[in-house]
């Protein structure tokens, strides 16, 4: 699995039985009241200052399929990929532990990178952006890592990783754009497939950097379950929707979403699983209040803790209509099974009261 090419669903079966010792299977939840609510035609009020202004709102019928990665190691799915790296290092003959690894991440690739390195006695340097949630940084400190700040963009992040590996010969482990990871991030949908006890149509999940999403779509490559990618419209951090459709990759993305784990543009090596082998069926994106009221409804019903980035899926399947009636034309009377991916759970009780605070 030295290639971006050479990945397929056997790359995510491996790389999941290496890892098995080092993460959860995390819960697969349901809810009776969502499934309905998603089930419910929206009303044309709401639909009202809204590119579906005027028309009838659709009526798919969706039985959702929660997975739980806030519940995993870390909080967020990103322990799956950041474990599977230092396991695969680990193996390289040219690799020495003792001047560690490396990395640029706003929060969960650092967090979990931070662990997988620590569990192996592994030292780990970490490029957060100064904007980093204060709770992220809190807890990459807690796992020993050594932090260096840098400024928001990918070529800033990008330019201090390089200063550390010039000085510590550190091997760099990116948040996303590594084989590796993608593997490790595909396990998620590997334990999903598995767990719900009927064939799921399709799985949506959060995509940022694109590692989820290319590597659900590994996962799902060799059965009939659709997969589907979701993103905050604001200021352009729907740049994997807008590449999607246009046929050409966004490389730079410029947002303060509040989905602050997808203001990354779509990686080189998710890319070509997602676009260039066709293996991601569609691009959808929510706005800002879609996401609040997504939140809202995760807290309140399923009483689960989730960041704004790991309900984007939820809210496509709630609100987005194009997407909504796709599995309304699609699914017909028996309507469909629809994995959601929670990606994560990393978000202080400070920040909760921020977003909610004039709702």
């Amino acid at each position: 699995m030295s290639s971006p090419e050479t990945l397929t669903l056997a790359s995510v079966q491996e790389a999941h039985k290496l890892i098995k010792p080092f993460i959860h299977q995390t819960p697969v939840l349901t809810s009776t009241y969502i499934n309905t609510l998603a089930s419910t035609p929206q009303t044309p009020e709401s639909l009202s200052n809204t590119e579906w202004s005027g028309q009838t709102p659709s009526n798919p019928i969706l039985r959702i399929h929660f997975k739980c990665e806030n519940f995993q190691r870390i909080g967020a799915f990103k322990a799956r990929g950041a474990f599977h790296a230092i396991e695969r290092l680990k193996q390289s003959p040219d690799f020495d532990p003792s001047r560690g690894v490396v990395t640029h991440s706003s929060g969960n690739h650092a967090q979990a990178l931070s662990l997988a390195a620590k569990t192996s006695s592994i030292p780990a340097y970490i490029i957060m952006p100064t904007i980093s949630t204060p709770s992220k940084i809190a807890a990459t400190l807690s796992y020993s890592a050594q932090i260096t700040f840098s400024g928001p963009t990918a070529p800033e992040r990008e330019a201090a990783a390089q200063k550390i590996i010039s000085s510590t010969g550190a091997a760099l482990i990116p948040p996303y754009d590594h084989p590796h990871i993608i593997a490790g991030q595909g396990t998620a949908a590997l334990e999903l497939l598995s767990q719900v006890p009927t064939p799921l149509n399709a799985i949506i999940t959060p995509c940022g950097g694109g590692g989820l999403l290319s590597g659900t779509a590994l996962a799902c490559s060799e059965s009939k379950t659709k997969v589907f990618g979701a993103e905050p419209s604001f200021e352009g951090a729907d740049d994997g929707k807008r590449g999607y459709y246009s046929g050409k990759r966004v490389e730079a993305v410029k947002s303060l979403t509040i989905g602050d784990g997808l203001r990354t543009p779509v990686g080189k090596i998710p890319w070509s699983i997602i676009y260039e082998r066709r293996l991601v069926d569609g691009m959808y994106s929510v706005t800002e209040d879609q996401i609040r009221a997504a939140m809202r409804l995760v807290y309140e019903r399923l009483k689960v803790v989730v960041e704004p980035s790991a309900v984007v899926g939820l809210a496509v399947a709630l609100y987005n209509e194009d997407f909504r009636k796709m599995v309304e034309q699609e699914g017909g009377e028996e309507g469909w099974d629809l994995g959601v991916v929670f990606s994560g759970g990393n978000v202080s009780l400070a920040a909760l009261g921020e977003l909610f605070k004039d709702q």
